[in-house]
């Protein structure tokens, strides 16, 4: 009897990038088909259309903020659903095709926002060079090794794949940097609750309601729920009309979420459920504990003694 066939994994490509090496962390794409896009919307697209099982793309960047365009694609078109995040450091290397003084470097290759993380590593240690846009860090890699510039800015996977010497390891300006990347797939049924969990949102608000955005605040703090992300984008329709982008803490298999989730769906013009799916800590803590009175348990108790209220017999 022939086996399960492997899932089938798209990513913001090309390859030698840290969405494939943060990919390349789960094991099932590990052992899986993983297959480059040009673009996020690309990827996403190759999931929709059942190309592939799910898809990896960038969320956000702790220096460089959210990526517009994986937002944008999250409330246009078919519904897709989150089920896992995955965090990843972000660790540059300068890397040539032999060892180099970095004086002596006069062109670095660089994804824009790799240079723009690296710019005063860069002016401080080699200052002479000139820094040089491509369209992504495995191009970067990709020009040093033709010899095109004398070094790249890129990531640690992209050097043994093309030969490279590394010249400089952590190159970074915030040693700390990390992007969150988001496992997509088409809509099913969230993955059971681990305690500690992720809900992620997208939210439209009626414009011409007054207090339209406290009142969404409202809901989630009077029951306690955790709201660790929020994010703006315009919905493109017409000026001063936005989406707003929500993280919070818990699962809707909860009761206190579930009751949030409720109450934003009176309110809201729209509410998009993009997925509860288990958070990723690169270092161990606690998740973020209740207030006194808005637990699970609270909630339970409450809704035990309304049920008897109800049906005293």
């Amino acid at each position: 009897m022939p086996g399960t066939p492997p899932a089938r994994f798209a990513y913001l490509g090309p390859e030698g990038t840290f969405t494939e090496a943060a990919l390349r962390t789960i094991p099932a794409a590990e052992h899986g088909v993983r297959t480059p896009a040009r673009s996020v919307p690309e990827a996403l697209e190759a999931v929709r259309s059942g190309e592939a099982d799910a898809a990896l793309v960038p969320l956000e960047n702790s220096v460089g903020g959210a990526i517009p365009v994986t937002l944008d694609e999250l409330i246009t078109g078919s519904p897709l659903m989150i089920t896992r995040e995955v965090l990843l450091p972000v660790e540059f290397v300068l890397a040539a095709r032999a060892l180099t003084p970095l004086a002596e470097l006069r062109t670095i290759a660089a994804h824009p926002q790799a240079s723009a993380q690296c710019r005063h590593w860069l002016q401080a240690n080699a200052p002479d060079a000139v820094v040089v846009d491509v369209l992504s860090n495995a191009t970067a890699a990709l020009s040093a090794a033709a010899g095109e510039h004398d070094a790249a800015l890129c990531a640690p996977i992209g050097v043994p794949r093309n030969g490279l010497t590394v010249l400089a390891e952590k190159v970074a300006d915030r040693a700390d940097a990390v992007t969150r990347f988001a496992l997509l797939t088409r809509p099913g049924a969230p993955a059971a609750p681990t305690g500690d969990d992720v809900t992620s949102l997208a939210v439209s608000i009626r414009h011409d309601q007054v207090g339209a955005l406290l009142a969404v605040l409202t809901e989630l703090a009077v029951r306690g729920v955790n709201l660790s992300r929020i994010e703006s984008r315009p919905t493109g329709e017409q000026l001063g009309t936005y989406v707003f982008f929500l993280d919070c803490t818990g699962h809707v298999a909860e009761p206190r979420l579930g009751e949030a989730l409720r109450g934003l769906r009176r309110i809201c013009a729209e509410v998009r459920f993009l997925g509860s799916y288990p958070k990723h800590r690169l270092t161990p803590e606690p998740p973020v504990a209740a207030p006194p009175g808005l637990s699970d348990a609270d909630f339970a108790d409450s809704a035990a003694w309304l049920e008897k209220l109800r049906n005293p017999g």
